[in-house]
């Protein structure tokens, strides 16, 4: 009797907090076709080519400006964090992107796989989760 009740104990203790979160909240229109995103030493160099590439793609001018520039050094301005993690691979667990209209937050992306304990969902390619937050992001692309 105890193995029957202990079996399913452990399946859902394993997999409880292996969620995996995702939320965006998508800039609305705005004249401008350039976006300034601020380096962050911090993270990982392709994180940025990535984010570039993706905001070229929807057919934006992305400028890249030093760690030290303002939000408001721009009219759209970017920033990002991002981490990664080993777990038998080097994995994106967390991405965060924020946009500003003159300092004003007016859109955010979240990507959240901290607490994705044993799922194997976790070992995504970044650059396309990147590419798929732009989109979200930023739905109707430049000038649209």
């Amino acid at each position: 009797m105890f193995m029957r009740l202990a079996l399913p104990a452990l399946v859902v203790t394993l997999f409880t907090g292996c969620a995996i979160n995702q939320t965006v909240k998508p800039v609305e229109r705005f004249a401008d076709h350039q976006v300034c995103i601020i380096e962050n030493p911090a993270v990982k160099t392709g994180f940025m080519v990535s984010y570039k590439q993706a905001l070229e793609a929807k057919g934006y001018v992305a400028r890249q400006m030093p760690s030290n520039a303002s939000i408001v050094d721009c009219a759209i301005t970017s920033t990002y964090v991002a981490n990664w993690r080993w777990d038998l691979a080097l994995y994106m667990t967390y991405a965060d992107i924020k946009v500003y209209n003159g300092g004003k937050p007016i859109g955010e992306a979240v990507y959240d796989a901290k607490g994705a304990g044993m799922n194997t969902a976790k070992f995504i390619d970044a650059d396309k989760k990147i590419r798929e937050l732009v989109d979200q992001l930023f739905p109707g692309g430049a000038g649209q």
